[in-house]
């Protein structure tokens, strides 16, 4: 069943859940993302970067990703995951997806507003909704932003960009990162700041750089050859208390790609004879299949689509 972001965070907003956003970059990654959510009855965001676009094609993920959501039993979105400009928005509207978000977080906040009306103003005469960015992730994103770019939202400032561009759904920034290195320390995460972000705002709002790094999973990679010294993610009940105070929608990419690196490095390993990449990726699908079922678990939306 395809439906927008909207149609799943608003339930979520209301029912103190979150839906999974999961970053797909071929069919193993989409099959993973479906058949999990398939089988928690579980909601979920089908989310597509510009560079994975780069790499499979546009059509071709495209096409894959509204066959699946189409012909699933559960609600699912095709989601543009930091739409970098509005052609690259416009060029995923016309190919389906129904939602987009557009990334204007490093902009100055007139243009970052500026932006985002145009995208909505393109996107909901079409049914599409629309996510915005406001304050800015450190970590690992389509480019590299140090550590000490991270701006943390400006719960008054949401308030006004959420009024001013009417968008859907806005991805805040509380302290998380992208990619697997997200603290140095002791995960601190900005609790205060988002409660008054969801107080002001008014509208679901969304978690990215998210992925919780899991031990276990960093472990086997480890022992099968990885050299990720110091990854450390969101831990868990971080995650919980998020969703508790507003949180309705949390991206998920590292987590992902970790496991399929555990998975391919280990079948590899212990099955040196074997060269037929339909086996060697199905054991990479499984183990992302695990970590979506999982998330949905932690998120709280696993049962929600009975």
């Amino acid at each position: 069943m395809l439906v927008t972001n909207k149609d799943l965070m608003l339930p979520a907003s209301h029912g103190s859940y979150a839906v999974g956003a999961f970053n797909i970059n071929n069919l193993e990654s989409l099959l993973a993302v479906v058949e999990a959510a398939v089988e928690e009855r579980s909601p979920v965001i089908i989310a597509v970067t510009p560079s994975a676009i780069k790499y499979a094609g546009l059509h071709y993920i495209s096409k894959i990703a509204l066959t699946a959501a189409e012909q699933s039993p559960v609600p699912m979105s095709i989601h543009l995951d930091h739409g970098e400009d509005l052609e690259t928005v416009l060029k995923c509207i016309d190919s389906g997806f129904t939602s987009v978000m557009i990334d204007g977080s490093h902009l100055g906040f007139e243009e970052n507003i500026a932006l985002t009306r145009k995208v909505v103003a393109e996107g909901h005469p079409k049914g599409v909704s629309v996510e915005a960015e406001l304050g800015r992730l450190a970590g690992v994103e389509e480019s590299t932003v140090d550590e000490k770019e991270a701006i943390l939202t400006d719960p008054h400032a949401a308030k006004e960009f959420a009024e001013r561009t009417d968008v859907d759904t806005l991805a805040v920034a509380i302290g998380t990162s992208h990619g697997a290195y997200k603290f140095k320390g002791e995960p601190r995460l900005d609790f205060r700041r988002l409660e008054a972000i969801r107080r002001e705002a008014g509208i679901p709002l969304v978690l990215h750089g998210a992925s919780s790094v899991p031990k276990e999973i960093i472990e086997k990679a480890v022992r099968f050859g990885a050299e990720l010294g110091g990854a450390k993610g969101i831990p868990e009940d971080h995650i919980r208390k998020a969703i508790s105070l507003g949180i309705a929608k949390i991206n998920i990419d590292t987590d992902l790609r970790l496991a399929f690196t555990g998975a391919v490095r280990e079948f590899l390993t212990q099955s040196p004879s074997i060269f037929d990449p339909r086996k060697i990726l199905g054991s990479a699908k499984e183990a992302m299949k695990d970590t979506v079922k999982a998330k949905t678990r932690l998120f709280g939306s696993a049962g929600k689509a009975a």
